[in-house]
């Protein structure tokens, strides 16, 4: 019987291009189940072949466990009734029986056989899996197998992959013997059925399908460095050149357009912007922005976005049609983009200005010529009168050094005294409110002033009281209420 075991192991190792240990753990695994059969089915029975003479031992083991968890008796042990066997067993440990092996020859039951087979299939399957993966492809070409609850099941040489219905493109109307491209999205391994979970929407792949279609990409000459997509309608790809001899655009367009074409006629006709990836964001965002023509860029660094400024002429350009160029340009980007017109942004910088100028006037104690002089110095905030380089300073024509020195003093004067009423004001805040995330000393201070000194009071509060309190933009104020919350939900 020993023999037979070790043949059967090589054939069907052989036959499934699965390993032998595989096979062996998978006998190991039928035997065990054929063992609880007759022993308890609830018992936890561990068999050991033999892998040079294909002799096999049975063992019915039990876990040790405290006596205040022992519950289950098929398959655990208290520790107390353990150690009078083995006084240096520890929870966790295992004691087991040695069981007279059952007659292999016997076994007869089906269920045996197919815990064996399963067990390889899965092992085939995992082996198929990885054999795809190590070529790592992430462009998947199969032809349409079937059609289950309206997701495409793909087959792609020995591997099944699923499209689902949410990552084809809209309105693509897919059949059965359709042969189709699509992007390997992720893998899940749990998954009974294909594995392979594809996507034709996702913007990875009309970047695959350019690498497929461009060759310099391939060749080093040629980068695609982002991409987004309106799926089915609209596309932006962002594309730089390593060599000044290729044109970006030109190459990814092609010959009389075919190489756009393509990849076009496989997204379904969708529309693609090509445009030229700037390592200066604003650069970038203004390319993202085509056909739109742009004339300035404020950038805000803290906030991660840009306010934007066409004529009223490419405003809807830029906007695209149900905001969906400028959707694309800063999915593309990464960059919240804020589009307004020159009169839009001259109101919008003269409310900040009169801000600034009342700020300075009143805390600096100064005329309004004064603060304007500062304002259009490009200086806006108390902390850059007072400490910015002083050759800096010194370099506006209209002060003299010792004007300089006096906004200077004046300027650090008025914020350490607002540090030091901040300090008392927040001397009453409790410590998790403080150490929520987004809130700082200067926030907890105005917060204070108005009663708020708790986690819960922030909680209880409205996005719009919020803002009103302190002034921070409605984003923000947003997160630091869902965040003050959380610990109710926990």
């Amino acid at each position: 019987m020993s023999r037979e075991i070790l043949l059967l192991v090589d054939v069907l190792a052989r036959e499934k291009n699965v390993t032998k240990d595989i096979v062996f753990g998978a006998l190991e695994l039928a035997l065990a189940s054929a063992t609880k059969k007759r022993v308890h089915d609830e018992a936890d029975v561990r068999v050991v072949v033999d892998r040079e003479t294909g002799d096999f031992e049975t063992y019915r083991r039990w876990e040790i466990v405290a006596d205040s968890d022992f519950i289950y008796e098929a398959y655990h042990i208290p520790l107390s009734e353990a150690q009078k066997q083995d006084p240096e067993v520890e929870i966790g440990d295992y004691l087991e029986e040695f069981l007279e092996p059952i007659d292999f020859g016997r076994i007869g039951a089906q269920a045996a056989k197919q815990v064996i087979l399963q067990k390889i299939r899965d092992a085939e399957r995992d082996q198929i899996l990885n054999d795809f993966l190590e070529r790592k492809e992430h462009l998947v070409t199969g032809t349409i197998k079937r059609m289950e609850r309206g997701n495409a099941i793909i087959e792609a040489g020995k591997i099944e992959a699923v499209l689902p219905r949410d990552q084809m493109i809209p309105r693509e109307n897919l059949r059965i013997g359709d042969r189709v491209k699509a992007y390997l999205l992720r893998i899940d391994r749990a998954a009974r059925g294909p594995q392979l979970i594809l996507s034709r929407t996702a913007p990875e792949f009309i970047i695959k399908l350019f690498e497929l279609e461009v060759p310099e990409v391939d060749d080093g000459l040629l980068e695609i460095k982002a991409a987004a997509r309106d799926a089915g309608m609209r596309a932006k790809i962002a594309v730089k050149s390593n060599d000044q001899r290729v044109d970006p655009i030109g190459t990814c367009v092609g010959m009389r357009g075919m190489r756009v074409t393509a990849v076009t006629n496989e997204l379904a006709g969708e529309r693609v912007d090509i445009v030229l990836w700037s390592a200066d964001p604003a650069q970038f965002v203004v390319g993202a922005l085509a056909p739109a023509e742009v004339q300035s860029v404020v950038v805000d660094e803290d906030r991660h976005s840009m306010d934007v400024v066409v004529d009223e002429d490419n405003l809807a350009i830029a906007i695209g049609r149900g905001g969906q160029n400028v959707r694309l340009a800063s999915e593309m980007t990464g960059w919240a983009i804020n589009l307004m017109t020159e009169e839009e942004s001259k109101t919008r910088v003269e409310a900040e200005s009169a801000a600034i100028r009342v700020l300075f006037m009143e805390k600096l104690d100064v005329d309004e010529e004064v603060a304007n002089i500062l304002i259009n110095e490009g200086i806006s905030t108390l902390e850059e009168v007072a400490y910015i380089p002083l050759h800096e300073m010194l370099e506006i024509e209209a002060f003299d050094e010792a004007t300089v020195q006096e906004l200077r003093d004046r300027a650090r004067n008025v914020l350490l005294t607002e540090a030091i009423v901040t300090e008392e004001q927040i001397g009453d805040v409790a410590e998790d409110m403080l150490a929520l995330e987004g809130m700082d000393k200067s926030l907890a201070g105005k917060l204070a002033s108005q009663g708020i000194k708790t986690r819960d009071d922030l909680a209880d509060l409205a996005v719009d009281e919020l803002t009103e309190m302190t002034g921070i933009d409605a984003d923000r104020a947003k997160q630091l209420i869902t965040t003050a919350r959380a610990h109710w939900f926990e």
